[in-house]
């Protein structure tokens, strides 16, 4: 099969979050299954491409051609989508030009899609530019459409008045399309344009049909119903193993005396004090609501007395502030480092005895199937894709479990967590069970494969 898989940012060119993790490895994956694949993305500052042409230029990539729209005004900047005072004023601007310009461009290389994946509101406007202005184009009659939501919550959402920079009949301002509230809704375009629509994770499928999780768009995406499929996510182990780890301190496969050491390593390089018996948690994350950052704050200092704890992030200032007044009532047990640092996450990742991951709602999470490989024990409340990955260790599961989303509940897992890890024994048969657990790509790439089949055929 011809597969166009589009996003905003791709893994190792542009990251800003699990996206680009995604974006960098499923496409790898579906060409290691012998299928033509081309990714397209935007030409962000700083990439250096091997091959340029007028609009856009390409570089291969593990053996996939990653075609990269060209526009220096709208994609040469310091950040992706935002600054630090917020959205780029011409995001709708930017992202329809990005859309356009893959249709355009697909032609230009004579690359005939049989299946086009676009990924979250970023390229939500390819299904609906390809439905408008090519339904009657043989170069794309065959084509299908695929909209993967990895996370509800960003819509891509601008004012009405900017409906004009979409090049497209305001016919299409209304509830049955891109309406939304008086406002343009690109994720609600994108859901209604395509032939199937996706998210990261079966339980996350599920939920976002309900008022609770849904944004807005819970009728929308149960009219869709039958073309909604939870497919969940994998994680790429050539990134993601402690035996080939370069930017963790000690490598390791199955030896826990060895992420020992790199417990002891990180407890020295960020000031906690070296103890091999006192639990670490670690958490690496967005520094929002989102994250579970509203119970954790609360719970912090009433477990930091016998255990210790480091968090790598950045996300909203309130959260900033109350981490950093709690660290300097903490200095000894609890570091904090508000930043993206992709070498201080792999540490982390290695050298923590838990991995927190107490999220309000989660579409799939990434974290604790990177645990899982650290043998790290994920802290979990159970949503969305963490549903469909860890189970409670009380019950022989794989990591600990809220059993309501609070502060009191979340202390008692701190200390259920505390008081396992005297159990040295118990606690490492499940880190062993756990190391041995297979999330790779390829898996969920063959689901995939299946989805676009049906398509294909369907088509035929």
């Amino acid at each position: 099969m011809n597969i166009a898989f589009c996003s905003s940012e791709v893994y190792p060119f542009a990251k800003t979050g699990g996206l680009a993790d995604v974006s960098g490895a499923l496409p790898l994956s579906l060409a290691a299954l012998g299928h033509q694949v081309k990714i397209f993305m935007p030409w962000y500052k700083g990439i250096k491409p091997d091959k340029h042409f007028d609009d856009f230029a390409t570089i291969k990539h593990q053996g996939v051609e990653v075609v990269f729209i060209k526009n220096e005004h709208f994609f040469k900047r310091d950040y992706l989508y935002t600054t630090e005072t917020g959205d780029y004023p011409d995001n709708l601007e930017r992202f329809s030009f990005f859309s356009r310009q893959i249709l355009k461009v697909l032609k230009e290389i004579n690359f005939s899609p049989d299946i086009i994946h676009n990924n979250d509101w970023q390229t939500s406007l390819v299904s609906i530019y390809l439905n408008i202005f090519y339904k009657d184009d043989d170069f794309f009659q065959d084509t299908k459409t695929i909209l993967t939501i990895h996370n509800l919550v960003f819509q891509g959402i601008f004012a009405k008045k900017d409906f004009e920079h979409l090049g497209i009949s305001w016919d299409y301002f209304n509830m049955h399309y891109l309406e939304f509230y008086g406002k343009i809704n690109l994720l609600k375009g994108g859901i209604i344009f395509s032939d199937a629509i996706t998210t990261v994770s079966p339980t996350y499928a599920r939920q976002i049909q309900k008022k609770e999780f849904g944004c807005g768009l819970e009728g929308v995406l149960a009219e869709k119903k039958n073309c909604l499929r939870g497919i969940l996510n994998g994680i790429d182990y050539n990134v993601w193993d402690p035996k080939d780890d370069d930017f963790i301190y000690t490598k390791y496969r199955k030896s826990l005396k060895k992420k020992l050491e790199n417990k002891l390593s990180l407890q020295k390089e960020t000031g906690l004090c070296q103890d091999k018996d006192t639990l670490l948690f670690g958490m690496v994350s967005r520094l929002t609501e989102q994250k579970g950052l509203d119970i954790l704050t609360e719970s912090i200092e009433s477990i930091l007395d016998k255990s210790q704890l480091i968090i790598l992030g950045t996300g909203d200032i309130k959260y900033h502030k109350k981490l950093k007044q709690i660290q300097r009532n903490n200095k000894d047990n609890f570091s904090l480092h508000i930043d993206f640092d992709e070498t201080l996450a792999h540490k982390i990742y290695a050298a923590s005895d838990v991995f927190l991951l107490p999220s309000r709602f989660e579409p799939c999470g990434l974290s604790q199937l990177i645990s899982f490989k650290y043998g790290t024990i994920p802290l979990v409340n159970l949503t969305g894709g963490l549903v469909d990955t860890v189970s409670d260790i009380s019950r022989g599961g794989s990591g600990f479990t809220l059993k309501k989303y609070d502060k009191n509940s979340l202390i008692k897992v701190f200390k259920k967590a505390q008081r396992l890890f005297k159990d040295r024994k118990k606690w490492n048969s499940v880190v062993k069970v756990n190391m041995k657990k297979d999330f790779s790509w390829k898996k969920a790439a063959k689901k995939y494969l299946d989805l676009y089949q049906g398509l294909a055929k369907a088509a035929e």
